[in-house]
């Protein structure tokens, strides 16, 4: 079988049997044509795939880098399974490499009151859509819930009355999120309060003002906005309230296996990448307020 063909049958895999999003299809997609056009004609190797590796290396960074591996490598797999190869030229492969740790860009506390003052401040001006701005702004903060997440929230997946949220994320996974805050659950009331029949035509809970589902650019955009108006000098994202609320939830100490079910990671190494970020502020803490800084001792002369 060819490798074209081959490609062909495991994205109708991920498609229909595994039930990927289209984030995750589209990342596939796109992986497995850069390997087939450079694989192209040639029989496949180990030393042609470590060449590709080796193209990959050079062009992106390790994170991409990573992501594509992982997708051949993935693909490799389920041709092995289904007896379409032999032997999967992965196995004596080694694809393992240091990646340099970035840590998560995070909205200071101060910013985000700032940003929540102001939506609130001129909500009366235009209460309608501005009511369902507000509900998505304090979601994000409440739930830490990816932008497409919450583009794609059902009608059907949230419950108001006890506060709870039916999240469908990466590889089609479930997860149970309840809002915590009762002011942000009487905003969510609100707002289905105003869009009841909007939503239960479409049956999105945010939606635009076509009656459609409320896309993840259109939310980017709509926050962009109210940061603007608000006088914050900061690109603020929807992703950036998604590592503000793990990072502030590990620095209240809350156990990182908790943020990691309510994020929705399937490692948790994911999420220890915020317990960096707290240990910095552990630092400046004890840096500025440990009490052996005002205290007069006598050291070594």
């Amino acid at each position: 079988m060819s490798l074209c063909k081959s490609i062909q049958i495991y994205l109708e895999y991920c498609q229909f049997r595994k039930r990927l999003d289209g984030k995750t299809l589209k990342a596939y997609r796109i992986d497995l044509a850069q390997y087939q056009l450079f694989i192209g004609n040639q029989d496949v190797s180990k030393e042609m795939i470590e060449k590709y590796l080796a193209t990959l290396h050079q062009k992106y960074k390790p994170k991409t880098v990573k992501r594509k591996i992982a997708s051949i490598k993935a693909f490799y797999n389920f041709l092995e399974d289904e007896a379409v190869l032999s032997e999967n030229p992965f196995r004596c492969i080694k694809v393992k490499f240091k990646e340099n740790m970035r840590l998560p860009r995070i909205i200071p506390r101060a910013e985000i009151e700032r940003l929540f003052n102001f939506v609130y401040s001129i909500q009366e001006k235009n209460s309608k859509w501005q009511l369902r701005d507000i509900a998505v702004i304090e979601i994000f903060f409440a739930t830490g819930a990816r932008v497409y997440e919450i583009s794609n929230l059902r009608a059907d997946c949230i419950d108001l009355s006890s506060g709870t949220l039916k999240i469908l994320g990466k590889g089609g996974k479930e997860r149970y999120i309840q809002v915590g805050t009762s002011d942000v659950i009487e905003v969510l009331k609100k707002y289905y309060a105003k869009f009841q029949q909007e939503i239960d035509e479409s049956g999105y809970f945010f939606i635009n003002q076509r009656g459609s589902r409320f896309s993840e650019q259109s939310i980017r955009n709509m926050l962009k906005k109210y940061t603007l108006l608000a006088g914050i000098d900061r690109n603020i994202t929807p992703h950036m309230f998604r590592h503000s609320f793990a990072t502030y939830l590990i620095e209240e100490g809350v156990d990182v296996s908790c943020v990691q079910q309510i994020l929705g990671h399937s490692s948790i190494k994911t999420t220890q990448i915020y317990i960096h970020i707290a240990a910095k502020k552990q630092a400046e803490i004890l840096r500025v307020y440990h009490p052996r800084n005002t205290m007069k001792i006598h050291g070594i002369a």
